[in-house]
């Protein structure tokens, strides 16, 4: 059977802070720490707790309504349940997310030419991630051009703003109205504050 389903791309959670310098410390003793340097997590959760609320509620909306793929650098397109391990998060955390830098441009533009190539037509590919930036767009602008979809309700809004927006859409069971990231506008107005949810 073939799967429609729309393909998220998730943009990577910061490896460089201090979050990260937390769960890669040998002495770290809080279980998602211990599990990387023994057995390993997935690659969702270990980003989860590097960016919060932000990566929790595009991987939540992703699971949701279609298939989680990982911008991950240094390995291109990852899917989110993919384990990794200290040596491997650490390796990540070393590889800059910038257009200059060939260890995360090439694998990124390898995995998503062969994903253009495999993937149904009918299914959409959407990035979760901001377009404010050509760190991965201009990569990704360039092998799926009109077929690259974004969150209209995304312009103008913060990291926690859109993590929020996703997780209240994932929990609605409601998948919001996507458009071409070509020719959109990149930057807009501050939309309204997102009400409380009890």
């Amino acid at each position: 059977m073939v799967d429609r389903r729309p393909v998220f791309l998730l943009s990577p959670a910061h490896c460089g802070g201090k979050r990260a310098q937390i769960v890669l410390r040998e002495q770290a003793s809080f279980d998602l720490a211990v599990r990387l340097r023994t057995g390993g997590a997935t690659l969702g959760e270990v980003f989860t707790f590097l960016s919060g609320l932000y990566f929790r509620g595009k991987l939540t909306y992703a699971e949701r309504f279609g298939r989680a793929l990982v911008i991950a650098p240094g390995w291109g397109l990852v899917p989110a349940r993919q384990v990794i391990g200290h040596d491997e998060l650490a390796a990540i955390a070393r590889i800059g997310v910038a257009p200059g830098e060939a260890r995360f441009v090439d694998p990124l533009a390898r995995d998503a030419s062969a994903l253009a190539v495999t993937l149904d037509p009918a299914a959409p590919v959407v990035l979760l991630g901001s377009i404010a930036t050509g760190k991965y767009v201009d990569v990704l602008d360039r092998v799926f051009g009109a077929r690259l979809l974004f969150p209209s309700e995304f312009v103008g809004r913060g990291d926690m703003s859109r993590g929020g927006l996703l997780l209240r859409a994932a929990r609605a069971g409601e998948e919001l109205a996507y458009r071409p990231v070509a020719g959109a506008a990149r930057r807009g107005p501050r939309p309204p504050k997102l009400e409380r949810v009890s």
